[in-house]
């Protein structure tokens, strides 16, 4: 079965053959590890990289305008980003709405030529997307489309604030984000893609970082409203949340949420098991923070077959993500992918 039936079989609880993994090398890792002992790992692990042409070494991956060291970006909102690893999304430390006296001249960006953070051409995406109809095309909103924007524009504290206040011009700085976020959306469904993403963090190691009453009032009407642009069309929703979001999860399936991306450690693997299976497909994010950086391999080993074993079902219903950042012993990388390889086809 070809990857992108394989992926929607799994979506759909449709009985996938195997369960799907997405490995992440993060570009901080081109130079935080060996490099031949990344393309050696990629190389003879062809089930969780299947095609993948090694570049000639030594490699410089080109790292994102938010993940450049020693290089400030503003982006086009006028958020201005400053990181200190090449490779790893950098901090919001210059927030253009940080005082309200300032609205007035705030100007949003335009969705024909950029996301939100980087240029965009739209027409190259259409024709990209249109010549490779077997390859899985899942797309949409930046990272950080809306909560995390409202806080890069006014700053956390600021925005925290606001809703607390019901500052009135909160309301008109979210209806001009949204009307930037729904075109972006629009666009994307235009191209074409077969899953639609909404990725934003909202959780914390524990809880959110809004009230629940909070994001029902000022953050859930907007999700729901672009969410459904892509129902409409019939294509299949995926909702990113790193953190803690137990107490946001009802209101985030509310509007028709079909892939739930969410950590496994933070959020725990029994409190998933009880509260999301057989009701979303999980995307499970599998931990960075506890085991697959102190434990063994045998520990992660334990780990995955867990979680395949407590979420995963033969009618599908599970995918699974890994993202490898600096610091993961070399051992635990090799155990991971291992691991995974190993338990894709546990059902069988």
């Amino acid at each position: 079965m070809e990857r992108k039936e394989n992926y929607l079989r799994a979506v759909r609880f449709e009985r996938p053959d195997y369960i799907p993994i997405v490995f992440c090398i993060n570009d901080a890792c081109w130079q935080a590890y060996s490099q031949e002992f990344l393309v050696e790992m990629q190389l003879t692990h062809p089930l969780l990289f299947p095609g993948y042409v090694p570049p000639d070494l030594p490699f410089t991956p080109q790292f994102a305008r938010v993940a450049r060291k020693d290089h400030p970006y503003t982006d086009s909102f006028g958020c201005r980003w400053e990181t200190t690893t090449d490779g790893i999304t950098g901090t919001v430390v210059g927030h253009p709405l940080a005082d309200w006296n300032d609205f007035p001249a705030y100007r949003f960006p335009d969705p024909a030529i950029c996301d939100g953070l980087e240029p965009i051409d739209w027409a190259a995406i259409r024709q990209q997307i249109a010549a490779t109809p077997d390859d899985l095309h899942m797309a949409g909103l930046r990272h950080g489309h809306t909560f995390l924007q409202l806080c890069d524009i006014r700053g956390y504290e600021n925005l925290i604030l606001d809703m607390m206040d019901n500052e009135p011009r909160l309301w008109k700085l979210i209806e001009g984000l949204e009307a930037f976020n729904r075109e972006i959306v629009r666009r994307w469904l235009d191209c074409g893609v077969d899953v639609m993403s909404y990725a934003e963090d909202l959780g914390m190691q524990i809880g959110p970082m809004l009230t629940p009453e909070h994001f029902q009032t000022y953050i859930k009407p907007s999700y729901q409203r672009l969410i459904a642009l892509a129902k409409e069309k019939g294509v299949p929703v995926h909702m990113h949340s790193d953190g803690d979001i137990r107490t946001l999860a009802d209101d985030l399936l509310d509007g028709g949420v079909e892939i739930l991306n969410l950590q496994d450690l933070v959020n725990g693997i029994d409190w998933i098991k009880d509260h999301l299976t057989g009701h979303v497909c999980i995307d499970l994010d599998v931990d960075r923070q506890r085991i697959t950086r102190f434990g063994t391999p045998e520990d992660i080993h334990a780990l995955i077959r867990e979680e395949v074993t407590k979420l995963g079902s033969p009618q599908g219903g599970l995918t699974m993500i890994y993202g490898l950042y600096p610091g993961i012993p070399l051992e635990n990388v090799k155990a991971l992918m291992d691991a995974f390889e190993a338990y894709m086809g546990y059902y069988d």
